[in-house]
């Protein structure tokens, strides 16, 4: 009689479980913005910007996950990836954030809270665009030892960026400059600035053309 072996399948690390990405369409909003504006501002280092996906932290155990909304990870490749593993890339994210409400203050203030300070995340952010219960809508803590401190002047070390509140979204400014970094309806309307002046200027030269001839070439050259 053949003795059969047995082998124990290899865990699978699920990407998706079905639930809705947002509570509302506030919190989604908010969570894509903020996603879209780190990318680009981070865009060309060596990080990633990750969004709603499962952040697997425990290596074997795939039930032991958790899907922050916004989170940074820096010393990594670029680009996107259906979940995150940590034992895999080898960095923990350094920055999280927390599209909050009413309905999940208990979670993000208590379970999250603390999972994020044993995976050593250095900042934690809580945004709550509707303000239900953080009267400021914005509340950062940094990675002081073992346990979070609030941050009292909404400035992210990690990230080099002072976080403000504009209405239901979080704007952030880069420190050195105090320059803010534009969301996709402002780049939108830049651009548009920006064609608007160039056809201006393209129009005051032909005028000059029409009346005074072309330029005099340039001595220097």
């Amino acid at each position: 009689m053949t003795s059969l072996s047995s082998q124990v399948a290899a865990p699978t690390y699920p990407s998706t479980d079905g639930e809705p990405v947002a509570e509302t369409f506030v919190h989604l909003y908010a969570m894509l913005i903020t996603l879209e504006v780190l990318r680009q501002y981070l865009a060309g280092q060596q990080a990633t910007v990750l969004s709603n996906q499962f952040l697997y932290y425990a290596q074997g155990y795939p039930k032991l996950r958790v899907a922050p909304d916004v989170m940074v990870i820096f010393d990594v490749p670029p680009g996107g990836r259906d979940n995150y593993k940590i034992w895999e890339e080898g960095q923990t994210p350094a920055v999280i954030f927390e599209m909050t409400s009413a309905g999940t203050q208990a979670q993000d203030q208590s379970y999250k809270k603390i999972l994020y300070a044993q995976l050593e995340v250095a900042e934690y952010w809580l945004f709550d665009p509707k303000g239900e219960w953080i009267p400021e809508k914005l509340r950062g803590y940094r990675l002081q030892r073992e346990d979070y401190v609030t941050i009292t002047d909404n400035i992210s070390q990690r990230l080099g960026l002072r976080l403000a509140v504009e209405d239901t979204l979080i704007a952030f400014y880069r420190l050195d400059t105090d320059e803010k970094l534009l969301i996709p309806d402002e780049l939108a309307a830049s651009l548009r600035q920006e064609q608007a002046r160039v056809a201006q200027l393209e129009a005051e030269l032909a005028r000059y053309r029409q009346q005074f001839g072309d330029l005099p070439p340039n001595p220097a050259s």
